[in-house]
């Protein structure tokens, strides 16, 4: 097990390694110049070249690459091309805990959602209740999270006045504050994952109730709550389980369409604004700490594997 975690961090580090430099090169590869976009108002040529060589961008590329490796390796993801020039650290800082609080709230939501609708499809085959789970779920799946999400703005924040419509509170300054602003944002982030879920939670559970085992268990007179949740759940977990770590990756990445709807200055929005702006630092960072994310999500998840199934081992 040692061995297999000492291998696959390895592996993690060697794939964000890969993704930064491809990232580097090719924001460079992109026809533009910041430079010239910051001076576009004033139009003068002197004083990009002026900028450029503040930031370093004259230099060869590789002596630019090298720089930004040795200080990445440090921690510093360098300063923003814009403004007053503040660290990526502090810009990604300040963007995570949006973001994550969105995520991991949408995720919560989905899970609420997919978990029970998965078990009664499963256990209604073919029912009303099943073709109903179905019918909603392809609803779910069809939505776009941004018309979702101002559906949402318009009934419960512009009509109903019981949520905000736009706007993240920091947890430090209250609970309810923090949660309501994040409610309406993750059920429309959370209600496409959650048809996902429910679909996969349903497909797994029919594979194992049509096990060999399952006739078995009930053979022995087991009630049935047990056979479901003590023989059939477990078993269907590990697929569960990995659709659930893709989610909570692309949840993390994923955001930035919501973001903007509700004006949360998150991750993803900070991204795409940077992308827009060739912030080449910010761009580097941003997507380091995403490449992080899903790399890191998918190892728990393999983790997770022998917790739920005793059967698997790493060797």
């Amino acid at each position: 097990m040692v061995k297999y975690l000492l291998r696959r961090t390895l592996g993690a580090i060697v794939v964000m390694w890969a993704v930064a430099t491809l990232v580097f090169f090719m924001l460079r590869i992109v026809p533009g110049d910041p430079m010239l976009a910051m001076v576009f108002d004033t139009g003068d040529p002197a004083a990009a070249e002026q900028l450029r060589r503040d930031f370093g961008l004259d230099k060869p590329l590789y002596v630019q690459y090298g720089k930004f490796f040795v200080q990445a390796v440090q921690g510093n993801l360098g300063t923003s091309l814009y403004g007053s020039r503040v660290p990526v650290t502090r810009i990604v800082a300040e963007a995570f805990p949006r973001t994550i609080s969105l995520a991991l709230l949408s995720f919560l939501i989905a899970i609420a959602i997919a978990v029970p609708a998965g078990l009664i499809s499963a256990l209604k085959k073919h029912s009303a209740l099943d073709h109903g789970v179905t019918v909603i779920a392809f609803l779910g799946l069809s939505m776009p999270d941004f018309w979702l999400a101002i559906l949402l703005i318009i009934v419960f924040a512009a009509q109903l006045h019981w949520l905000p419509a736009i706007g993240y509170v920091p947890l430090a300054q209250g609970f309810w504050p923090w949660f309501s602003h994040l409610i309406l944002p993750s059920i429309a982030v959370g209600t496409p994952f959650a048809a996902i879920m429910a679909r996969m939670i349903r497909s797994s559970m029919l594979e194992v109730l049509r096990a060999d085992f399952m006739r078995v268990a009930a053979s022995k007179g087991l009630l049935r709550r047990q056979l479901i949740f003590i023989h059939a759940l477990p078993n269907a977990l590990i697929p569960i389980v990995t659709v659930m770590g893709i989610a909570v990756a692309l949840l993390m990445a994923g955001t930035v369409v919501v973001e903007n709807v509700f004006a949360i200055k998150g991750l993803g929005r900070v991204l795409i604004q940077s992308i827009l702006n060739r912030d080449y630092p910010v761009v580097q960072g941003a997507i380091l700490v995403v490449s992080a994310i899903f790399v890191f999500s998918n190892l728990l998840v393999d983790m997770l594997y022998t917790v739920i199934d005793p059967r698997i081992r790493y060797e």
